[in-house]
């Protein structure tokens, strides 16, 4: 099982989602960013460290909100979610196509893998009060 951490950085009112680059596994495809993590780190390290790489921020991680786990023809997948605040640095695209901001309510309008799917359900009903 391939354990990867996510940030969910929220920034007036809006969430930053980042699409991935052709050639990678599941290209085309919006996700919260953040990546896998390696031997000796923890998730929250992993965080700091592949937006940091991928993005070009510092981040602070606030909580975790919740894990999901999904089976994938190349692979299973548990996806740790924190949220996380933008400490310092300019968004730069090193590693994904784009990105963008958007509401909780626009996340169903984007083409997310099935693993951040609950992520996104939770999200929304925080919003919603439920």
């Amino acid at each position: 099982m391939q354990i990867v951490s996510c940030a969910v950085i929220e920034r007036d009112g809006k969430i930053l989602i980042a699409r991935r680059k052709s050639g990678d596994q599941m290209a085309g495809k919006w996700e919260f960013p953040g990546g896998t993590i390696e031997p000796g780190e923890t998730p929250e390290q992993c965080l700091k460290r592949e937006l940091l790489e991928e993005l070009g921020v510092e981040i602070g991680i606030d909580e975790f909100i919740c894990s999901s786990t999904w089976k994938y023809d190349h692979a299973t997948i548990k996806l740790l979610a924190f949220k996380a605040t933008l400490l310092s640095g300019e968004l730069i695209l090193h590693d994904h196509a784009e990105i963008s901001w958007v509401s909780p309510r626009e996340l169903d309008d984007y083409d997310f893998p099935e693993a951040d799917v609950p992520i996104i359900r939770h999200i929304t009903s925080a919003q919603h009060g439920t």
